[in-house]
C-alpha cells in the first residue's frame, strides 16, 4: 500500500496542493505547451498529460487507507475547479474519473480489488469511467440491452455502449447490464461490474471513434462487449443497483458545480479583463451599460455556481445515500450546465470578433460547454422530472399554489418568499410537457438560490448575492411570462406545401 506519509504531494495540506496544482498547470497551459495548438488536435499528447497526472490530482478522490488524500467532495470540486479554469476537457477528464469510477468504485467495490485498482491510479496514472449509454437507448437506461449470466465463478457481459468518455483511453470501467434468467429474458435490475482493459478476457473492444464537436481532448466512440470477469469485480449495492446508479448519478451531477467553477471564473476575468481593456469612441467597454448588464449576468452565474459548490461540498460525500436527491441533483446539474454555455456565449459576444476564434478561450468554451446540457441526461428531461418531483408532492400534500408549497418546501423554504409575487400562481392541473421543462427551470432557480442565501449567511459577499437575486428574479418573470402565453404550436409534418416564398413575390 502506499502510505500517506512516503508522498509528500499526497501529504500537503490542501491549500499548498491545490495552489501548487494550480500554479503548475498554468505554466503548463500558458508557457511550456501552446494549449491553443493543442486545442484543435484530438487527444492530449502523451507527456502533456503526463506531467499533469505526476501531480496526482485524482488522488483526491481515493481513501487515505489506500493513500490518497480522503474522498473530501470539497478537494474533489477544488481540483476539478482548477483544471477548467485552464482546459474545460481536463476537468471533464478528472470528472469522469472522480465521479463516475473512483467514488462508486470507493463505495460499492470489493476490498481487495480496491487494493490493486487504487495503487494503479496512484503509482501508474490510470484512468477508469462508467459505460451506461447504448446506441438505441440513451436516456433510457432502465431497458439498456447489455446483458450477462453467471457461469461459475465468473460473469459474461455481453453488449454495446456508446459516447462513453475516454473510450479507448480509460484502463478500468464500470460496465452496467441486466442479468438474464433462465428464460433468456432481461431481468429490470441494473447491475455495476469493474472491468481492466490490460486482462484479455476482460479488454473492451473499440469499434468506432466517433468525430465529437467540441471536447477535442476526451475520445469518445462505440465499444463492443463481449467479456468475462470474476465475482467479486461485481460492485455490492446497498439495495438494489438501480438505486446504486441514482446514488451514483445524482452525487455526479451534485459535483457538475465543480467543473463549472473554474469555466465560469474563466469567461468572467477574461470579459472583465477585455471590457477593461478595450475602448470605443475613448469609452471603455465596462462603462456602457449594456456590457454591464452583461458582466454582471456573468458575476450572477459564478455567484450561483459557487453556491452550488458549497452546497455539494456538504451533501456529496459517499457516506450518504443521494438516490432520493433526484430535485437538488437534477436542478444543480441542469442550472449550471445551462450557465456555463451562457457564459461562454457573453464572453464570445463582449471579446467580439477575436471570440469566434475556435483556439480563442470564449470560442472554444462555446463549443465545449455545449454537450454539458446534453449528456449525462439532458437538461429539457432534468427539468421536467424537477417539475414532477414537485408536483408529486403538492399532490400528496393538497396544496395547488406554487409559492405556498415552497415556501413549505425544505429545499426552497428561504428563497421562495424573495420572489412571492412572480411564485404567486397554482400549478397547472395538466400541464404539457413543455410546460413542465419550464416549470423545472422556474424551480431549479429557486432551489439554488437558496443555496446563494445559504452562503452568504455563512460569509459570501452581499454585493455579488444581490446581483444574483436581481437576475434570478427577470429569469423568474421571464419563464413565468412564458408559461402564460400558453403557446400551443405543433410542427406541420408536410410544411413543404405553400411555403416557397418565390411563389408569391413578383
Amino acid at each position: 500500500m502506499l502510505k500517506v506519509s512516503e508522498n509528500n504531494n499526497i501529504a500537503q495540506d490542501f491549500d499548498l496542493f491545490i495552489a501548487n496544482f494550480k500554479d503548475r498547470l498554468s505554466d503548463l497551459f500558458n508557457k511550456e505547451y501552446d494549449y491553443n495548438a493543442l486545442s484543435l488536435t484530438r487527444g492530449l499528447p502523451p507527456d502533456f498529460l503526463s506531467e499533469i497526472m505526476d501531480m496526482r490530482p485524482l488522488s483526491v478522490a481515493i481513501p487515505t487507507h489506500h493513500g490518497g488524500r480522503g474522498l473530501h467532495v470539497k478537494e474533489c470540486l477544488g481540483v476539478l475547479a482548477a483544471a477548467s479554469y485552464e482546459s474545460l476537457s481536463l476537468s471533464l477528464i478528472f470528472g469522469i474519473n472522480i465521479a463516475l469510477f473512483l467514488e462508486p468504485f470507493a463505495k460499492y467495490g470489493n476490498t481487495l480489488l480496491q487494493e490493486r485498482i487504487f495503487r494503479q491510479f496512484l503509482e501508474n496514472k490510470a484512468m477508469g469511467g462508467l459505460m451506461i449509454t447504448e446506441p438505441a437507448y440513451g436516456s433510457d437506461a432502465l431497458n439498456m440491452r447489455t446483458c450477462y449470466s453467471q457461469k461459475e465463478d465468473k460473469y459474461h457481459i455481453q453488449g454495446e455502449k456508446h459516447w462513453q468518455g475516454l473510450t479507448g483511453a480509460a484502463d478500468f470501467w464500470l460496465v452496467t447490464a441486466r442479468k438474464k434468467n433462465e428464460h433468456g429474458e432481461l431481468v429490470r435490475d441494473i447491475d455495476f461490474f469493474v472491468t481492466d482493459n490490460s486482462i484479455e478476457e476482460q479488454k473492451i473492444e473499440v469499434l468506432k471513434k466517433y468525430n465529437s464537436l467540441g471536447l477535442y481532448a476526451i475520445p469518445y466512440g462505440l465499444n463492443h462487449i463481449d467479456i468475462e470477469v470474476p465475482v467479486d469485480y461485481r460492485l455490492t449495492p446497498e439495495s438494489t443497483g438501480i438505486k446504486l446508479m441514482l446514488d451514483t448519478l445524482h452525487r455526479s451531477r451534485l459535483q457538475f458545480p465543480g467543473m463549472g467553477m473554474g469555466f465560469i471564473k474563466r469567461m468572467l476575468d477574461e470579459s472583465m479583463k477585455h471590457c477593461t481593456e478595450r475602448r470605443v469612441a475613448g469609452i471603455p467597454l465596462n462603462e456602457m451599460d449594456s456590457v454591464k448588464f452583461q458582466l454582471s449576468r456573468l458575476q450572477a452565474a459564478f455567484t450561483l455556481c459557487s453556491a452550488m459548490c458549497s452546497y455539494s461540498a456538504s451533501v456529496s460525500s459517499i457516506n450518504n445515500d443521494l438516490s432520493s436527491h433526484a430535485v437538488d441533483a437534477n436542478s444543480v446539474k441542469a442550472l449550471v450546465t445551462d450557465l456555463m454555455h451562457e457564459s461562454a456565449q457573453i464572453c464570445v459576444q463582449l471579446s467580439g470578433a477575436n471570440g469566434y476564434k475556435l483556439d480563442h478561450i470564449a470560442g472554444r468554451g462555446l463549443v465545449d460547454s455545449r454537450p454539458f446540457q446534453i449528456f449525462e441526461g439532458s437538461n429539457e428531461m432534468l427539468y421536467t422530472q424537477v417539475a414532477e418531483a414537485i408536483a408529486k408532492l403538492m399532490r400528496k400534500s393538497k396544496e395547488n399554489n406554487l409559492l405556498a408549497y415552497l415556501k413549505k418546501y425544505n429545499a426552497t423554504e428561504l428563497a421562495a418568499p424573495f420572489f412571492s409575487s412572480i411564485l404567486n400562481f397554482d400549478f397547472p392541473l395538466q400541464p404539457k410537457q413543455r410546460e413542465m421543462v419550464t416549470l423545472g427551470k422556474i424551480i431549479a432557480r429557486v432551489v439554488c438560490f437558496q443555496f446563494v442565501l445559504q452562503i452568504n449567511n455563512a460569509g459570501f459577499n452581499d454585493g455579488m448575492t444581490e446581483i444574483a437575486r436581481q437576475h434570478i428574479s427577470m429569469d423568474l418573470y421571464m419563464l413565468v411570462g412564458q408559461l402564460s402565453n400558453n403557446n400551443n404550436a405543433e410542427p406541420l409534418m408536410n410544411y413543404g406545401e405553400k411555403t416557397d416564398w418565390m411563389s408569391f413575390t413578383s
